[in-house]
Order: structure tokens, then C-alpha cells, then sequence
């Protein structure tokens, strides 16, 4: 059993590379099928972008590659993510944690993330890693403008129809256009 959570979880890694907020989302949606809640009431339950940059710069998650927007987050940040919620849920504290954490192993954090979600892996939190292959994949399209559209894959954790709205909005406003609707 926990060779199959490990290669469930593993399965995530082909989701990366990830920017600060895909990675908050594709965590979250991790977090919130194994309804992790945080005992310590100062930890929120879910992370956002804004939390990964924090640990970034208080040394919980490996810097990413690249700096600023091209900033690029992988699988072990992943799973350095879900470690830091999964302790933060048994009541640890950031410090406790970034002791546990800098010395750990990829294999470690691996077993352990794999061991605290695996009934959200099992049962099935993340779809397309029990998808066949050959299965035809089913895509969303998002009209952000006249000729241009978003096209996210209907099993992505980023096709929650806040995180397409936010996306779409995100969009328009890099191209100008917020008048467009």
C-alpha cells in the first residue's frame, strides 16, 4: 500500500514546473481532498502564493529556479509544501519544521507526505494520475478576449471555476484589456 501512495503522489511531479500560485493550487487541491486542517490557529489550511514566497525567504522550501515571474517551482517543492501543511495540521511550528525539514531526504519527505494523504490518494484526489493514458483528456476553454482563449484540462487542479475566473481576469489585465468582458 505504501508503495502505491508513493507512486500516486509521485505521479504529481509531472504537473511541474509550477509559478508560486500553480504551485499554492496544485497543493491546495491536495489539502483540501485530504481535509488537512491546521491545529496551530495562526496557519491557515491552505497556501497561496504569497505563503510560498514566505517560505522561500524563511528557508522551509528550496529556492526555486529562476527569480521574480520566471520563477519555476518542482515536484520536491511540492512535496517540501505539503510537509510544512502536514506538520503545521499536527501542531508544529515554522521553526520545528525547518529543523525537521533541512536535513530530509527526497525519499523521506516522500514516504512521509505519501503516508499523511494517502486515503485523499487512494481515493482517488487526483484523477488523472488513475487515468489511462490513452484515455482522451477533456479540456475547458476560457474566452479571454476577441481571438484569444485559456485551454485548461478539466482534470488540473487550476480548472476550479474561481481559479479560471481569477485567470482569465489575470489575462485581460496583463493585456490592457480589463474593459473587455
Amino acid at each position: 500500500m505504501a508503495d502505491n501512495t508513493v507512486a500516486l503522489l509521485r505521479a504529481h511531479s509531472r504537473h511541474a514546473p509550477w509559478n508560486a500560485r500553480g504551485l499554492a493550487a496544485h497543493a491546495t487541491a491536495l489539502v483540501d481532498a485530504a481535509g488537512m486542517r491546521p491545529t496551530n490557529a495562526s496557519a491557515r489550511a491552505t497556501p497561496s502564493a504569497r505563503a510560498v514566497r514566505f517560505y522561500v525567504a524563511h528557508g522551509l522550501l528550496d529556492h526555486p529556479m529562476g527569480r521574480g515571474t520566471a520563477a519555476t517551482y518542482h515536484y520536491r517543492h511540492l512535496l517540501q509544501l505539503l510537509a510544512i501543511k502536514i506538520r503545521q495540521r499536527e501542531g508544529q511550528t515554522l521553526e520545528a519544521i525547518k529543523t525537521e525539514l533541512t536535513g530530509a531526504t527526497g525519499d523521506a519527505l516522500e514516504r512521509r507526505v505519501a503516508q499523511s494523504l494517502a486515503p485523499a490518494l487512494v481515493a482517488g484526489a487526483d484523477q488523472t494520475v488513475q487515468q489511462d493514458d490513452t484515455a482522451p483528456l477533456s479540456w475547458r476553454r476560457i474566452s479571454v478576449a476577441d481571438g484569444i482563449e485559456l485551454h485548461v484540462r478539466d482534470d488540473s487542479p487550476a480548472a476550479r471555476s474561481d481559479v479560471l475566473a481569477a485567470m482569465r481576469e489575470a489575462v485581460r489585465a496583463a493585456l490592457g484589456r480589463e474593459d473587455v468582458r
